[in-house]
């Protein structure tokens, strides 16, 4: 198993349209917390699905895992998702047998109390409930990561998503994508998100800082 890499958060999350603005608050409420995220979608193709999820999840410090999408899908035939709660088994069962202690993982809904019906075997797990909005993420990620050493403020979180969520549609067109679940629009809007992550610090320090005046004054 790959060795762990600090700051890194892995995300799981379901691809599709109706959790695009919840998938941009949490690439940009998790880089203003500092943390790098990884997912399955940016890992080269030509290795096993398996293989390909549990290489960042193993390499990963924290991992965040959405459990709201419980609706069935509309394509036919109509189809529950069960790619989350199994990619957060996973997470579990690595835990389990391989005896690390270095990675802490989350889990995250819309709806308060339903992941104790939907799985009753995290009966006594905290369940972060985001109520589907943005700002729901923002606050729950600030519950989760209480302990990090950064602490953005939701408003600097929500300054983040609302400016990759402008740039989204230019990157998928400069990338040629069809979605904003591929690889290389999901590197871009990490890397688009920590400069102004960068940049939000520096407005913040040039705030703080006293300018500095001629003595008599």
């Amino acid at each position: 198993m790959p060795r762990v890499s600090p700051k890194t958060a892995f995300i799981n999350v379901p691809y599709d349209e109706g959790f695009q603005d919840l998938y941009l608050a949490l690439i940009a409420g998790l880089t203003a917390f500092g943390l790098d995220p990884r997912a399955t979608l940016e890992v080269p193709g030509g290795a096993r699905r398996l293989d390909r999820i549990l290489e960042p999840i193993t390499s990963c410090q924290y991992s965040f895992h959405d459990l709201s999408r419980v609706q069935l899908d509309r394509r036919r035939p109509p189809t529950p998702r069960f790619n989350m709660p199994f990619e957060l088994g996973l997470v579990l069962g690595w835990l389990k047998t391989s005896g690390r202690s270095s990675h802490t993982w989350f889990v995250f809904e819309s709806v308060n109390r339903r992941v104790s019906k939907s799985l009753s075997d995290l009966d006594g797990t905290e369940a972060y409930i985001h109520d589907g909005r943005p700002k729901g993420m923002f606050r729950e990620l600030g519950n989760a990561l209480v302990r990090s050493a950064d602490q953005p403020t939701v408003q600097q979180m929500r300054g983040i998503y609302r400016n990759i969520k402008i740039a989204a549609p230019l990157i998928m067109r400069n990338g040629g994508a069809r979605s904003l679940f591929e690889a290389r629009v999901f590197r871009e809007l990490v890397v688009l998100a920590r400069k102004y992550v960068e940049l939000s610090r520096s407005t913040a320090n040039e705030r703080v800082t006293p300018a500095r005046g001629k003595r008599g004054d």
